[in-house]
């Protein structure tokens, strides 16, 4: 009887254990694929393309206009800038601290965006540049220029504040940025502006 009796508890035994085995198994199935899941869901963020697209207003009484595209996917955000109206040569172009153009003058828009608190230069530049500090274009007879431009030290509607571009403005001078002077370039007078925004 004692034998039958251990023998009946060892297959109960047998039977609980197993069973729990098997719901381990399955949250464990479940768990990989919820994982898996979310890895797909953020690659699939990753992949996103972004877009922002405006158009660019006169300011100080210039007759200078354009269009301003950016587009951020996989890491990097390309800016496409067709401008029109200029003077033949050659203009600076930067991103601003805010994107208000509501002044006539432009000076809305605050200073070049330096989130990371560097001196002005050139893009890249080892002494340190904004990440406003976009550079100069060149403008052909009939006062039209365009720009590209690249980088993976912008983002469009990220939570890093030392990238995210939304919110910023973007602003076309009438003169050349120098790289040296501080703290713009002595790029001149702001002749068209336009706000990244959504």
């Amino acid at each position: 009887m004692k034998t039958l009796k251990l023998i009946v508890l060892s297959l109960l035994s047998i039977a609980i254990f197993g069973c729990k085995g098997e719901k381990k198994e399955s949250t464990d199935q479940k768990n990989n694929i919820e994982v898996e899941k979310t890895k797909t869901d953020q690659k699939v963020e990753e992949n996103e393309t972004k877009r922002v697209e405006f158009d660019l207003e006169p300011k100080n009484d210039s007759n200078v206009t354009g269009k301003i595209v950016f587009t951020e996917s996989e890491g990097m955000v390309n800016m496409i800038a067709e401008l029109s109206g200029l003077e033949e040569g050659e203009h600076a172009i930067h991103i601003h601290e805010k994107a208000d153009c509501s002044s006539v003058d432009g000076k809305s828009t605050g200073g070049h965006w330096n989130p990371t608190m560097e001196p002005h230069g050139k893009w890249g530049a080892k002494e340190g540049y904004h990440k406003g500090d976009i550079g100069n274009f060149k403008v052909d007879v009939e006062g039209k220029g365009s720009l590209t431009f690249a980088t993976n030290e912008w983002c469009i509607g990220c939570d890093d504040d030392r990238k995210n571009i939304l919110g910023k403005a973007i602003i076309v001078h009438q003169g050349i940025d120098d790289f040296t002077s501080q703290p713009s370039g002595a790029a001149g007078s702001r002749v068209s502006c336009g706000g990244i925004i959504q």
